[in-house]
Formats: structure tokens, sequence, C-alpha cells
């Protein structure tokens, strides 16, 4: 009981996941791409781009043949900037050689935390707008909070998943909001 009171209040948001798109400007011989490096996946018939899979950091790529990447995984946008850079090391082993430097486009960052309070989602549910809640189909509670241009998982326990949000900045505001919205609310 004691770790409760402890964590009472203490609010906690980390990045898990950033979404990127760039493009490198030029064109890509997927086919050789998949035939020379063996961290890569192309089906074409199934999908029109390839996924590079990068170990360090840890992140997922998918290239297609304009040249236009998707890079998914990172948890900073340090590690996407190292991503990018492992990525045009991958094309260099094939002969393409990037010498721009990709103009990278946040498109999602998915953060995971907790507000520090046990949360009353059937309350929640009917007080605040821009709700879903079906326990049967799924625990949580998506709350959608326009002004921050956020949505938000919510978790009877506190946890929450916050995504929308295209800075850290942006999430650490939203969950500012998302706080004192609760605080009003007052389950």
């Amino acid at each position: 009981m004691a770790e409760k009171k402890v964590n009472a209040g203490k609010k906690e948001i980390e990045v898990v996941n950033i979404v990127v798109s760039s493009a490198l400007e030029h064109d890509i011989p997927l086919e050789k791409m998949a035939a020379t490096l063996s961290n890569t996946e192309y089906n074409p018939e199934q999908f029109p781009g390839l996924v590079l899979r990068i170990k360090e950091p840890k992140t997922s790529a998918l290239i297609f043949s304009s040249g236009k990447i998707v890079c998914t995984g990172a948890r900073s946008m340090e590690k996407v900037d190292e991503a990018i850079i492992k990525i045009i090391k991958s094309l260099e082993k094939i002969d393409i050689k990037i010498t721009i430097k990709p103009k990278i486009n946040v498109q999602n960052i998915v953060a995971s935390g907790n507000v520090g309070m046990d949360l009353n989602l059937n309350t929640l549910a009917m007080k605040l707008d821009n709700t879903e809640y079906e326990p049967e189909q799924f625990p949580g509670l998506v709350y959608k909070l326009h002004e921050a241009k956020a949505t938000f998982l919510l978790f009877s326990n506190g946890k929450i998943v916050c995504t929308g949000t295209k800075s850290e900045e942006q999430v650490h505001k939203a969950l500012d909001m998302l706080i004192e919205i609760l605080k009003k609310v007052k389950q």
C-alpha cells in the first residue's frame, strides 16, 4: 500500500516510438538492395516497399524505389538521425551515393507513462467528450484531446499511452493538459 502513496500524483512519460518520413531524392533499385543486403525484406507482389531492419539503433525503414522512406522504432531524434545515416551507408554498398542531407518530417510520436493516480474509466467516459470506452472489447479508454493534437489510451491503474504528437515538447504539454483535465473531473 505504501508504494501507491509514494507514486500518487507523480507523472511520468517516455517516448517509445518516433515515426518519420523523408526523401533521399534518388531512385533506389530495390531488387538489387534486397539481393545484396541480408537485413532486408522485399516482396513487391504484396507491397511496393522494401523493409530494412537496423540493429542499432533498433529501427525499421520502409524504402520505396522513388527514394521516399519511412523510419520507425527510434526513441529519440538522435536515434532517428543515426538510423538515416545507416540507411544511407547501406545504399553505398550498392553504389548509390546520397549527397543531400535528407529533410526529416516527424509523422507521429508514441509515448507511454503514468498520470500517478488511479482512474475511474466509467466516470471519465461519461464526463469527458471525445472518448471511446468498450471494456468488453479493450480495457483502456481512448480520449482524443483535440487542443493538444493528441490521443490518449487511459487505463484504470493510471498508465497511459499518448500518440499523435510531433515533438517531445508537445508530448509533455499534452500530458500536462490531460492531468489538469483529470483533476478537474474529480472522478
